[in-house]
């Protein structure tokens, strides 16, 4: 018995001294390149996937004087449905009268929540970024490739996302943006947009949805400064109909679902 103790007391001294797991070598320029260009394509079979789901989006703002004091606040939540013809559509489920003071919701503001804040960057889009290999990380306890992402140049009309994304090493697809929308503004025009997270979470065990977007940002205007706190929430995710799949390799690929989560803020 006393043997069998000595043994389990060295066991336990040595358990705190077990090595770390190993640190997983950077992929070369031509992996990265592959990986850029499978996650592209990805991103593209996604999008066109996602035109087949039915969802929620709720969002929401509230401005902050330079004091910290809140002010007025935005609020719409919409259905993203489909027609008995199966066409899609938007229901405007609950829409208060803004009570904004400090800022103006601009169309470049209303674009951003439908295009930039869920980001989405496929094959088509792709050459229009410069896409810079960053290192590893995880986002949540999701083992990631991590991309600085900024448009190579911008037409006015149209709004881009300036960043950094996160690309799950197995699905190869983004779970995660950081960043904010930028665009060619008009001349005179004193418009500032806030940097926003957004989160996705994996959804039938296949594609990466975004479900949260989070921004907590100061707004720097020429006459004063507005805090600003907005949110996005996609939920009710549900199938209408879809014949698309991700593929790799030739094969359809197949995933557990490890949903990434928001933070507590």
């Amino acid at each position: 018995m006393r043997r069998q103790a000595v043994t389990l007391l060295a066991l336990v001294s040595f358990a705190g001294f077990a090595p770390a797991a190993p640190k997983l070598a950077d992929p070369s320029p031509q992996e990265v390149d592959k990986i850029i260009r499978s996650f592209s394509e990805n991103e593209a079979a996604f999008a066109r996937a996602r035109e087949n789901y039915t969802y929620r989006q709720t969002a929401k703002l509230q401005e902050f004087d330079e004091t910290g004091a809140p002010h007025g606040r935005f609020e719409l939540v919409s259905d993203i449905l489909f027609t008995p013809e199966g066409r899609r559509t938007e229901r405007i489920v609950r829409a208060p009268a803004p009570s904004l003071e400090l800022i103006i919701m601009s169309p470049e503001d209303e674009q951003d929540m439908r295009n930039i804040m869920p980001f989405v960057l496929t094959s088509k889009d792709i050459d229009k970024y410069n896409v810079r290999y960053l290192g590893r990380e995880n986002a949540d306890e999701i083992p990631c490739y991590v991309f600085a992402v900024k448009p190579k140049a911008m037409e006015a009309g149209t709004r881009y996302f300036t960043g950094e994304i996160w690309v799950d090493d197995r699905d190869l697809m983004i779970v995660k943006t950081y960043g904010r929308a930028i665009g060619i503004l008009k001349k005179g025009t004193d418009q500032q947009f806030p940097k926003f997270e957004t989160y996705r979470a994996q959804i039938d065990g296949k594609y990466w949805f975004p479900t949260f977007t989070l921004a907590n940002s100061t707004l720097h205007f020429k006459d004063q400064q507005v805090k600003v706190r907005q949110s996005i929430k996609y939920e009710d995710y549900k199938q209408f109909k879809s014949d698309v799949k991700i593929t790799y390799g030739g094969e359809e690929k197949n995933s557990t679902p490890a949903p990434t989560t928001p933070p507590n803020k």
